[in-house]
């Protein structure tokens, strides 16, 4: 087994190379357990409260790889539900590989919990996450926890290669048709199979996107958005998403008694 330091470092080489890694194993079978129930948990309560709690994206490209019609339960902010989800955003593995690729300080910008339901779970269509949250020193990264197998048929997620490098691309939300999301169709992207426990890591530049889930299971996924303590969010009033601003190591350098009242 590779050492911590080994680990840390080959993840910082493979992401800095293919604007994305995969660490297998990353939590211990008893945390996986725990985290699931409290996955499940949230599932729950969120299918109780009368919310409207489908995150279908619209639209030609959505319609195109799932026929029009399709469900993705989600939520932002597990750890605002679960002390356990918390935690884990601190463990020792998980952290140690953010902090090979940010360096010491990590801010965490928000969670957000997916459930693709069998047979019928929503696919993604390729984007970048940039035009979401930009930030000033463009550090921001994602980290998708697998609590289920994840491989095509169950609706699993695509990247290309090396793509981190093209920058911020115009119109790469992905919701709607883009000439500059034309020459990445999800069919050529290359498929992460990943197993329960594994962790996928990818710069908010790497194209990426995810299948419809066919499966007889749903598959169960919990994105983490995080970036270097030493950048910053950009002003940006078409963003939807909460930014926590919750420091997972070190230090947050932009902090400030206006942000810290928020």
């Amino acid at each position: 087994m590779k050492s911590a330091a080994k680990l840390f470092a080959d993840a910082a080489k493979i992401f800095a190379r293919d604007g994305y890694c995969v660490a297998n194993r990353v939590f211990s079978d008893k945390m996986l357990l725990e985290l699931e129930e409290d996955f499940d948990r949230i599932v729950g309560q969120l299918e109780r409260s009368g919310e409207n709690v489908n995150a279908r994206w619209r639209g030609e490209n959505m319609d195109a790889l799932d026929g029009g019609a399709s469900t993705i339960i989600h939520t932002h902010n597990v750890q605002r539900y679960s002390a356990r989800w918390l935690q884990a955003l601190q463990g020792d593995r998980f952290l140690g590989i953010a902090q090979s690729l940010l360096g010491p300080d990590i801010v965490l910008h928000h969670t957000k919990l997916f459930q693709k339901p069998p047979r019928s779970g929503a696919p993604f269509p390729v984007h970048q996450d940039w035009s979401y949250f930009p930030t000033k020193y463009d550090t921001m990264i994602a980290a998708t926890i697998f609590l289920s197998d994840a491989d095509e048929d169950a609706g699993g997620m695509r990247v290309y290669p090396g793509s981190h490098k093209l920058g911020r691309l115009e119109n790469s939300s992905g919701m709607q048709p883009s000439e500059s999301l034309k020459p990445y169709p999800l069919a050529r992207a290359t498929p992460i199979n990943a197993r329960r426990g594994d962790v996928l890591f990818f710069s908010y530049f790497t194209l990426h996107g995810s299948l419809p889930n066919r499966a007889d299971n749903p598959r169960k996924t919990v994105l983490v958005q995080m970036y270097s303590g030493s950048d910053y969010l950009l002003d940006n009033s078409e963003s939807a998403h909460v930014d926590e601003q919750l420091v997972l190591a070190g230090w947050n350098h932009h902090m400030s008694r206006a942000r810290a009242g928020d």
